[in-house]
């Protein structure tokens, strides 16, 4: 089941004491053009698909195991989401928000995740250029860190969820 949710507010996460597992992955490989052409319809291309099964066995391997599994409503995205927790055994309803959107801002994507950081776990299902962008800014940098190829994922530790987090970059798949 896929249900829309939308950033509205921070509880006392503030002062959260542990560290939360922060998984941002890229869509994969997406057709050039949609049947209806509209950007937000292109659909993974089957070598899209493998890729993202190849990158979520090795996300297993890594024992990637989230608690959360929130998408861009893109469907390129979504679907990327599903293969996601179909490879992770994620057995709980795949989220959307619009704060994940390719033109989305990095605070806006950590306000996103604020709000589900209850979960000790979090995976972000989008696009580029925001997870470039969101990387260096949850890591503080002012340059780029990383770049994100199709089915990219990237594990950042977040050890304080305020409003500037406090992160530490783990891994790169």
């Amino acid at each position: 089941m896929v249900v829309s949710v939308s950033g509205t507010g921070i509880s006392n996460y503030e002062t959260l004491e542990r560290t939360v597992q922060l998984y941002l992955l890229r869509h994969g490989l997406a057709e050039p053009k949609s049947a209806s052409g509209r950007d937000v319809d292109r659909r993974l291309t089957p070598s899209g698909i493998a890729s993202v099964g190849d990158a979520m066995q090795r996300a297993r391997s890594a024992a990637c195991k989230p608690d959360v599994i929130i998408s861009s409503p893109y469907v390129r995205a979504l679907e990327t989401a599903r293969l996601a927790a179909e490879c992770l055994s994620y057995s709980g309803d795949l989220l959307q928000s619009s704060a994940l959107r390719p033109e989305g801002s990095p605070s806006d994507l950590w306000e996103e995740a604020r709000v589900h950081a209850p979960a000790e776990a979090v995976l972000l299902v989008a696009h580029e250029p925001l997870l470039s962008a969101a990387v260096s800014w949850l890591l503080g940098e002012t340059r780029v860190v990383t770049m994100f190829g199709p089915a990219t994922l990237v594990r950042i530790d977040v050890e304080k969820l305020g409003a500037r987090p406090r992160a530490v970059f783990k891994w790169k798949l």
